[in-house]
């Protein structure tokens, strides 16, 4: 496919021009970002090899060297295809890690329900992050084929986006009960595989039956503790791999919302799916972190509400201007233009808004509130 250099002699491309058709990107792009993503799994993989806890600080420099890594993608891809096509990529990139904010909040619920302790968590986090890399790779090729659909897809993808906001403002009740994630139902189609062995074994996933018997006995002669588990299976799942299916089921519901709210600010398949990984690679690191300072980002997620009623917005508004140039003529002309340049800075002032105010706000503790 023949590259035409764009009227300012830069190599920007149609498709990073709002509203343009996602044609693709050249083989040299394709192969710097496989490159990229190979040799970061690669250093991850080294990195945290052995099953250790991963430090405070050990953390907060890999959250930074993810970082550092995604604007250096960042910058060459402005460099080499226009500061439009680099704009939509750093906005995907960042709707992206501030969404999955929301999602590690729901990991640190499930890592405490399952009482999975921080070496472990570390094991679990990087499988998860592993299936969660095929699970977008998934579903942003399910998502881009949709966009063939002009107009409908947009009404689709921001009908997907508001959801997600309306459900993020609704909140937590107090009084609801605690989820009971065994009866996920990821969990429910490997429990006809493998039984649950109500006990965790080290860092084991899998179990055999003369182990899980031999554990039980040797529970109930030391301590008088009967563990129940159902007979007669070969193999037994314990409850660190009940952890990873409901961390990888619950990264599937919530790829339900981040997919389309990436896709609908950043269009072309491979920036959609770049952006999706980087932020994906520095989850791990940010887990971590984000155990430390979640207590104080407490208004954070009222921004992310705003970022995705936004983008929700400005989908309805392109699918109203598509549908009405091909198939509802008869409807009044209009036309918003929002570059992804602009688009990216009011996102970035959103979420910038929401730490701000977390400093200036914070929560007050409930002992502080009784007196």
């Amino acid at each position: 496919m023949n590259f035409a250099r764009a009227a300012d002699g830069s190599n920007s491309l149609p498709f990073c021009v709002e509203g343009g058709p996602p044609l693709g990107f050249p083989t040299n792009t394709v192969a710097i970002f496989i490159v990229a993503f190979v040799c970061s799994i690669i250093v991850d993989l080294i990195q945290h090899r052995n099953a250790e806890e991963i430090s405070f600080k050990s953390s907060v420099i890999w959250s930074i060297f993810w970082i550092v890594l995604s604007l250096a993608f960042y910058g060459w891809v402005r460099m080499e295809h226009g500061k439009d096509c680099g704009n939509l990529f750093l906005t995907g990139y960042v709707l992206e890690k501030t969404l999955s904010v929301d999602n590690l909040m729901v990991f640190i619920a499930v890592f405490k329900y399952f009482n999975i302790k921080d070496v472990l968590q570390h094991r679990i986090l990087y499988l998860g992050i592993l299936g969660a890399i095929i699970f977008r790779g998934v579903f942003v090729a399910a998502g881009s084929l949709l966009l063939h659909f002009e107009g409908w897809a947009e009404l689709i993808f921001g009908a997907f986006v508001a959801w997600a906001g309306y459900m993020m403002l609704g909140g937590e009740d107090e009084d609801e009960e605690e989820p009971d994630y065994e009866q996920m139902w990821l969990v429910d189609v490997f429990r006809g595989f493998y039984p649950i062995f109500p006990a965790l074994v080290q860092d084991r996933f899998f179990i055999s039956k003369e182990e899980a018997e031999k554990i039980a006995q040797s529970e109930q002669e030391k301590n008088g503790t009967t563990i129940n588990f159902k007979q007669g299976a070969l193999r037994y799942m314990t409850p660190a791999f009940v952890c990873l299916l409901v961390i990888e089921g619950s990264d599937v519901l919530f790829a339900f919302d981040s997919v389309p709210a990436v896709i609908a600010v950043t269009h072309e398949p491979l920036l959609v799916f770049s952006a999706m990984i980087f932020a994906i690679l520095g989850l791990r690191s940010l887990y971590f972190v984000l155990v430390a300072l979640t207590k104080y980002l407490v208004h954070i997620e009222t921004a992310v509400i705003f970022v995705l009623f936004f983008i929700a917005g400005k989908m309805f508004l392109h699918a109203y201007e598509k549908l009405q140039a091909k198939t509802f003529t008869n409807l009044p002309e209009f036309h918003l233009d929002i570059s992804p340049t602009l688009s990216m800075y009011i996102v970035l002032g959103m979420l910038s808004l929401g730490v701000i105010a977390s400093f200036i706000w914070p929560e007050e503790d409930d002992e502080e509130e009784a007196a």
